[in-house]
């Protein structure tokens, strides 16, 4: 990692402890027999395994025989709450869980909801804490289980728990608390909360991820989860994970050992970064602040400034926008909205997490950097523009909080809105609102008609020299795909000011204007505005024969469906931004984008082209959707013809998928018939949203062959992926 990166997101996982890796290394190789083996080999890692049940039953202050092992928190939460709900429900199925709990909680509520339980949610006060007297209005005769966070995620708030178990177990009903958050960071005896059940994660505290381990008080029954053989007592079927809970043995041995110390430090280290904010941002919200906290949490809100922006510009500082399992949601996490949170404070919410490694210099450096980022965001004065040379390290896509999709409108929003503007009437209109071409055509004289398209968004890019190259080529395409040839441009411009140099604003209209160049025409002009983000694009003006222009419907039976570039570049760029990208798929899928469609445009001119689209945002199933829309024609996709960067497969595996990606395939899925045989992941790729993809042209069958080759020798990466017909009539049939 770099060195100048400040790791201040220890709620959301912890490096291993030295002495917990150093306790792991010989079970990598020495030490790796079956526990239940009887040789010396499984001796040997059964009794390790018994070690580390001791040593987390000292953390916790139980017998070691209440301890089973996991794989992680979220096991060990879904392996509490529905085992005890369906080992019990023959005593009631009314169930108590709160607002503010992880998904790992929440979620297995939801599901045991639909299974025939009643879920009874607490609110919480306006400082996230569960007020006794909530819990007591809330107990009934047939509630069975109450479970309750100990300390949360998010705000670090920690609830009065033995006061609420001891509510619920003078009703009859178990407790259950999530304990994630606050094993190792504070004193967490089971004896003294007073609970039935509590869920350990060991990544929280030093540990190594993968590991985790659930505290059952004797007498307590549980379904099982898992089934197989009779591992961890019969409680959970499985070859015990020896390596990592050798690993969470050591690290309950060295937390137990190092608990005042460690909280004493943290507590420390998020206090100094606390006032130092509040020093110099008056308006700083601290979240839960009145309330018992964890000693290292600190969620801080900025009114009216969005905090994936201050996120991207602390790029050097990692923390997380809320939960850090919701980090890319733009929404207001669940625990805000149960706190009440105005939305003007919510959405500017960060939450920054000391650790056993945060030092007074980390404090100083990322206070002040959050300090200076805020400023720039919510100062008044517009401060004088600095021109610094470009000096070729500015990483565009931090400066703006769009996810490798361009920022588009969700698709079927736009249509909503679109349905209830008037449509023109002007006879010499010959393409406009009504139909879902990307650019406007209003006929001049019999023989000329004027083309006009706009088209901007934010970076996909880091380069900024390329961020403007690519939006420009995405504007010209528009364009091109009316068979149109473009005549001048104006540029559309939003710049933070505040936040870049404006020569980077220099590098980006290079960008376009070398593919202004290449297009053949000239920029005159065009506005620009203040903005929190970086954004470009282009006006662009073309030229048509009334009679010869493209639309996207009018395919006739037979025409062959032809794609002239490959997709998955809304994957890649939404990779990119989060580092994930190496350099030379960077540069490829960057010179893939910034490809005018001038060529193949100019070459499908020559053959019988009954309609054309380009794919951009809205994604080749979303853009193919257009084309079949209210027509007699439909299409059958052959997916297995149509090229995907092969790198985009394996990161949107790794959920390098952008919302615009997720919003496309439900957009299209009344028209789409998906083969049973093709996964959930293949259909997104399909629907990827893509900038500055290529044409999509529907050419007659007699032409495709001759007009494909042409367009290969030329360079251009042209194959057919389909064929129209009225069998099909409004559909994607794909196979």
């Amino acid at each position: 990692m770099p060195n100048e990166l400040i790791y201040l997101d220890y709620n959301a996982t912890t490096p291993i402890h030295p002495e917990v890796a150093e306790a792991m290394k010989p079970f990598i190789d020495l030490y790796f027999g079956n526990p239940s083996s009887s040789h010396a080999y499984g001796v040997q890692s059964k009794l390790a395994i018994e070690k580390a049940r001791v040593q987390l039953a000292s953390l916790l202050n139980c017998a070691p025989e209440e301890i089973i092992f996991t794989s992680g928190g979220s096991e060990s939460n879904n392996y509490a709450i529905k085992g005890y709900a369906f080992a019990n429900a023959y005593k009631g199925k009314h169930l108590i869980t709160t607002a503010i709990e992880h998904p790992a909680v929440s979620e297995v509520f939801a599901y045991l909801a639909q299974k025939g339980f009643e879920v009874t949610v607490l609110p919480v006060t306006q400082d996230g804490v569960v007020e006794p007297s909530s819990l007591q209005k809330a107990l009934r005769p047939d509630t069975i289980l109450v479970s309750i966070m100990h300390a949360n995620n998010e705000v670090g708030v920690i609830q009065p728990i033995a006061q609420l178990a001891a509510l619920a177990h003078a009703t009859g009903a178990a407790f259950h608390c999530d304990g994630a958050q606050s094993v190792g960071k504070i004193e967490t005896r089971v004896d003294a909360l007073g609970v039935d059940m509590l869920s350990i994660a060991a990544h929280k505290f030093y540990g190594p991820k993968g590991i985790g381990a659930l505290y059952v008080k004797k007498g307590i029954v549980l379904e099982k989860l898992i089934h197989g053989a009779n591992h961890e007592r019969n409680r959970r079927a499985g070859t015990e994970n020896l390596l990592e809970i050798v690993g969470l043995g050591k690290a309950a041995e060295v937390a137990l050992r190092d608990l005042e110390k460690n909280e004493q430090h943290m507590a420390a280290m998020r206090d100094l970064f606390e006032s130092k904010l509040k020093l110099q941002l008056p308006s700083l919200v601290i979240n839960g602040a009145k309330a018992l906290r964890l000693p290292n949490t600190s969620s801080v809100s900025i009114p009216k400034v969005e905090a994936n922006l201050l996120l991207d510009e602390l790029d050097h500082i990692a923390a997380s926008a809320g939960a850090a399992c919701h980090t890319d949601d733009i929404e207001v996490s669940s625990v805000l909205k149960a706190m009440v949170v105005p939305l003007e404070i919510a959405m500017g919410t960060l939450r920054f997490s000391t650790g056993i490694h945060t030092t007074q210099a980390d404090i100083e450096k990322a206070s002040q950097s959050f300090i200076t980022a805020v400023k720039r965001f919510s100062s008044d004065e517009v401060e004088k523009p600095v021109f610094i040379p470009f000096d070729g390290v500015v990483k565009l896509t931090h400066y703006t909080s769009g996810g490798g999709c361009a920022c588009k409108l969700k698709p079927q929003d736009l249509e909503e809105v679109l349905k209830n503007i008037p449509i023109s009437t002007d006879p010499k209109v010959l393409v406009g609102a009504e139909t879902s071409d990307d650019a406007a055509v209003y006929k001049l004289t019999n023989d000329l008609a004027l083309v006009k398209t706009l088209d901007f968004f934010t970076p996909i890019v880091d380069d900024p020299f390329y961020f403007g190259a690519i939006a420009a080529t995405n504007a010209l395409s528009d364009i091109y795909a009316m068979g149109a040839k473009p005549i001048f441009a104006l540029n559309i411009v939003g710049f933070p000011e505040k936040r870049l140099p404006l020569s980077v604003l220099e590098q980006i209209l290079k960008g376009a204007q070398s593919k202004a160049d290449e297009a053949g025409i000239s920029i005159l002009g065009g506005h620009s505005i203040q903005d929190n983000e970086p954004k470009y694009g282009m006006v662009v003006s073309g030229l048509v024969h009334p009679d010869k222009i493209l639309r996207n419907v009018g395919a006739h039976e037979g025409d062959v469906l032809v794609l002239t570039k490959s997709i998955g570049v809304g994957i890649i760029s939404s990779a990119i931004k989060k580092g994930a990208v190496d350099a030379q798929l960077n540069d490829y899928v960057t010179k893939l984008m910034s490809t005018l469609n001038k060529t193949a445009a100019e070459i499908m001119l020559q053959y019988q082209v009954h309609a054309c689209t380009d794919v951009t945002g809205f994604g080749l199933m979303g853009h193919l959707r257009e084309m079949v829309l209210n027509t007699s024609m439909g299409v059958q996709l052959e997916s297995e013809k149509v090229k995907v960067i092969p790198e985009a497969h394996t990161l949107a595996l790794a959920g390098y998928i952008p919302g615009g990606t997720i919003n496309n395939q439900k957009f299209v899925a009344k028209e789409v018939d998906w083969p049973a045989s093709m996964s959930d992941l293949q259909q997104l790729i399909l629907c990827d949203a893509q900038t500055s993809g290529g044409l999509l042209i529907a050419v007659a069958a007699n032409d495709a062959h001759t007009m494909i080759l042409q367009m290969q020798q030329a360079g251009v990466d042209a194959h057919a992926i389909g064929t129209f017909s009225n069998v099909w009539a409004g559909r994607i049939q794909v196979v």
